[in-house]
């Protein structure tokens, strides 16, 4: 069995793409059988990332002429993500395609048209596919409401995992010396449907508190972030952009709860993450949240900024008067593993 997977995306592992591509790549090789010869399409410069080449693991490397021609016959081609530029030449005997999400049909930013020409796109990706992954249930259910599937075609959702992040250090991070403790915590991000302008309301309810904004912050709403928290009197919002994993692993652990009201996700790797330290978290009942979150998660029923305050100190009583609740969070997190996720995908590639 000859398996082809694009993991090109690799070339950005600051992005959840490219850590994606990176843990899944990892896990097919750690559970590869002995009868699979595994291809994995790389950027320049990773070739061996997943191991020393062998009669069994070989790697491709990226360029402009690959998106033309990409020699060989495969038995299956696995395009991680639907906005892949690598497509076989050749008809393998599976196409597998991941689609992520399709959250650009929920932005306010891009026009009916826009929308209508990147869905087509994917429609057009889909077409070729006889098997399409999801990364949750719910995104399943927007791929059948907005794309056309052939009776043939297979949907099935194949979740993601949490890596094992580094232990964290005792003392804070360089660049986060300064930061007052105790302190709550948005990671992703700062985009608008990241919805993190609600969260503004905590900072001027607990101003014993910093809030902390971790993620990369060069879009236009990171600075509209600063100038509203400046307006609201709100001098304890602390912006880092991009955190790297250690730094983010300290900010778990010593976080006293992380805030994620997003609007719109496909799956929402940060919020395992956070479970995974036994933090209690507080996310918005949109998109694919409710089904990563369980029911250990505490919600938001309401943006409005009283709404927002009083959720949060509900579910911080809850939780302080609930001494398993800790340990229930990350069982939650436990079941989003990559070696459960690599196990799905040898499943569905020797599946006839």
């Amino acid at each position: 069995m000859r398996i082809f997977v694009d993991t090109e995306r690799i070339r950005d592992l600051n992005s959840g793409l490219g850590q994606t591509c990176l843990r899944v790549g990892q896990e097919l090789v750690r559970q590869q059988p002995a009868d699979a010869d595994l291809t994995f399409l790389v950027p320049k410069g990773q070739m061996g990332v997943f191991g020393e080449p062998t009669g069994t693991l070989h790697y491709v490397e990226a360029t402009w002429l690959r998106k033309l021609w990409n020699p060989g016959y495969y038995d299956v081609w696995h395009n991680l993500h639907q906005d892949a530029a690598y497509w076989p030449s050749q008809r393998p005997g599976k196409l597998v395609l991941t689609i992520n999400d399709l959250n650009f049909l929920e932005r306010p930013d891009y026009s009916d048209a826009k929308k209508a020409r990147k869905l087509a796109a994917v429609q057009q990706r889909a077409n070729r596919a006889q098997v399409i992954t999801t990364l949750s249930d719910y995104t399943g259910s927007v791929v059948r409401e907005h794309l056309t599937l052939r009776a043939t075609t297979t949907l099935q959702t194949v979740y993601i995992g949490v890596s094992d992040l580094p232990t964290p250090p005792v003392e804070p991070p360089k660049g986060l010396e300064g930061l007052k403790t105790p302190f709550f915590l948005f990671l992703g991000v700062l985009h608008p449907k990241k919805n993190v302008h609600a969260l503004l309301a905590i900072a001027q309810a607990f101003p014993d508190y910093t809030l902390v904004l971790a993620g990369r912050n060069d879009h236009p709403y990171a600075q509209h972030l600063r100038e509203q928290a400046a307006q609201l009197g709100a001098d304890n919002v602390l912006q880092t952009g991009p955190v790297d994993e250690t730094t983010k692993a300290w900010l778990y652990a010593n976080c006293e709860a992380f805030l994620f009201p997003s609007l719109s996700e496909g799956f929402g790797l940060p919020v395992v993450e956070a479970m995974s330290f036994g933090k209690p978290v507080f996310l918005s009942r949109l998109t694919s949240l409710p089904e990563i979150g369980g029911r250990e998660a505490i919600y938001f029923d309401s943006f409005e900024p009283e709404d927002v305050v009083e959720t949060l100190r509900a579910g911080m009583r809850d939780f302080y008067d609930d001494p398993l609740k800790s340990e229930r969070l990350r069982w939650q997190a436990n079941r989003f593993r990559w070696q459960n996720t690599g196990k799905a995908y040898w499943e569905l590639y020797s599946r006839q």
